[in-house]
């Protein structure tokens, strides 16, 4: 997945409540009732969670894979420093309360190092074809800009045409290495309408272990999907292996790609409206090939980000000795890295030894100690990387946020410039369906207390403050 990733929002804190965890893999008896339910343990299930339980509301977490984070996920027992195998940056850190979370976790924070270096062959690229190089990226997303405030097209058609040899390495970065798809597929409004990132800020432990740390004390169900989704206007009702759920309303974090694949059934199903909108918003590819590389092979400084003059989209981006450690991560994405991933991880592999052996030699790869290959395509709950509006689709967005019934779609997907895994998406549906509830809370319910209360709370004169 690519290295970059925005505005994470934090939650507050989550109420000392007893987990439920399924392990090794064997889903625990999931819990009857709820007010609500989240459907997804990823940064944006785990806000939803964080907020709907700070608020007294009575929460479950269903998650289907083993562990907590989704698209954030870090590795720390392969190699000597910890691997995050999906996102790995935060941005912004003057507006990221993610930031002062990991901080009060007793979390480490670290800023990346600024820039990246390019190379061209066997050597790195002159202070004059540097600057070449950047007046061309600047000149590529002027066009895309330019044309966007047209028409939504395909980036591809806004590119200039005289980049000469710096046109696939543009290419790369603005479009698999930002999105996780090529400028052919990306929307030209979708790529201009996300937000700008400043400083990347890295944690330490890694970015899937912070999502970790954020859902200790949730109620959580752990390797429990939801096969079913039964749903009104007035409640829902989560079908699992273990058991059925009822509460007043869902909040569904899964991806865009699980959304439209059906995996999950809807009673009624889902709207065509909000299907065809899935099927517009489909996810990259974008995947990393992690190298254990002792001493130093490559001459790399710490935390080196090296990119490649390339004649096309068919590269990668080296982040190389990690943290100060041995580590090196080779990322491919867009279509050339979808093609190399259904190889397998053998394939992966090999293309990163023969990528670093063209860019610094031979003996490369008999440096290489140890790879691990992630390849999110394959996996079944979430199928690819982040969400990319396909050109003339950037509208699809919007329409994911209609609520439909008594559920709310949150998770990237659903933000029309903050796409990328995100805990906001799961605050603002959690907000939301508080709202949404003052008005529906009573119907259907038979606590006569509840009900006297809800009234008496309604006819609180306005100086008793807000309600949350």
């Amino acid at each position: 997945m690519p290295v970059t990733r925005r505005d994470f929002l934090s939650a507050s804190a989550g109420l000392a409540l007893a987990p439920v965890l399924g392990s090794r893999g064997v889903a625990a008896p999931a819990p009857r009732e709820a007010d609500i339910v989240v459907i997804g343990a990823g940064a944006a299930g785990i806000a939803a969670a964080r907020r709907i339980a700070a608020a007294n509301r009575k929460v479950i977490v269903v998650e289907a894979s083993g562990q907590v984070g989704g698209r954030c996920q870090t590795d720390a027992s392969s190699f000597d420093v910890p691997f995050d195998r999906g996102a790995r940056w935060m941005h912004n850190p003057e507006t990221n309360p993610m930031i002062r979370l990991a901080r009060s976790a007793g979390l480490d924070i670290v800023t990346a190092p600024v820039g990246q270096k390019i190379r061209i062959g066997r050597r790195y690229a002159r202070p004059g074809e540097t600057e070449e190089f950047l007046a061309a990226l600047v000149r590529a997303n002027r066009a895309i800009d330019d044309a966007s405030r047209k028409a939504d097209i395909a980036c591809a058609a806004a590119m200039p045409k005289d980049l000469g040899d710096w046109a696939g390495t543009a290419e790369f970065l603005l479009g698999a290495s930002f999105s996780g798809k090529d400028l052919k597929d990306l929307s030209a409004v979708d790529k201009v309408r996300a937000q700008d990132r400043n400083t990347a800020i890295a944690c330490r432990q890694g970015l899937g272990a912070l999502i970790a740390k954020l859902g200790e004390g949730l109620p959580l169900v752990l390797s429990t999907p939801a096969q079913r989704i039964l749903w009104s206007n007035r409640d829902v009702v989560v079908e699992t292996p273990s058991g059925k759920i009822t509460a007043r309303a869902a909040i569904v974090t899964v991806s865009s790609n699980v959304l439209a694949s059906g995996n999950i059934k809807f009673a009624p199903e889902l709207p065509k409206r909000a299907l065809d909108a899935a099927a517009k918003l489909t996810l990259g590819s974008y995947d990393r090939i992690a190298l254990q590389i002792p001493g130093n092979p490559l001459g790399l400084s710490r935390d080196d980000v090296i990119i490649e003059q390339s004649n096309s989209t068919k590269t990668a981006l080296l982040y190389g000795n990690i943290a100060g450690s041995s580590l090196c991560t080779i990322d491919v994405a867009g279509s050339f890295g979808r093609d190399l991933s259904a190889q397998g991880e053998k394939a992966m592999a090999a293309f990163a030894v023969e990528w670093l052996t063209r860019l610094y030699g031979s003996e490369v790869g008999a440096s290489i100690k140890k790879t691990s290959a992630t390849r999110w395509n394959a996996q079944p709950f979430i199928q690819g990387a982040m969400s990319a509006a396909a050109p003339g689709a950037q509208f699809s967005r919007r329409i994911l946020t209609e609520p439909i019934g008594a559920m709310y779609l949150a998770g990237e997907a659903t933000h029309e410039t903050l796409w990328a895994p995100s805990t906001r998406l799961g605050e603002r549906r959690a907000r939301r369906r508080r709202r949404a509830a003052q008005d529906r809370w009573c119907q259907g319910c038979d606590a006569g207390a509840r009900c006297a209360r809800r009234k008496t709370q309604r006819r609180a004169p306005r100086s008793a403050g807000p309600m949350n």
